[in-house]
């Protein structure tokens, strides 16, 4: 019988990390879309005056922290 339990309560957890998981992508999604590429490549350029690549890719990130590091690394590239 308690076996029974553990397994309903492993089902449990395992569709609330599901359905959470879903969500967070869905929220992921959704704020790269509100965001502009655009506002991106300012603030890089921006900081590429000021910086050399690695910092400026970390104050990037910093200030837009849905970017990843492909992607802003990506937009360095752009700028060069």
């Amino acid at each position: 019988m308690s076996t029974l339990i553990i397994w309903i309560m492993g089902a449990g957890l395992l569709l609330i990390n599901i359905i959470l998981r879903t969500r967070i992508l869905r929220l992921e999604a959704r704020l790269k879309e509100l965001s502009r590429p655009e506002d991106y490549v300012a603030f890089l350029r921006q900081q590429a005056a000021q910086k050399d690549k690695i910092p400026a890719i970390k104050a990037l990130r910093k200030q837009y922290p849905e970017l990843s590091l492909i992607e802003a690394n990506k937009l360095w590239q752009q700028i060069q």
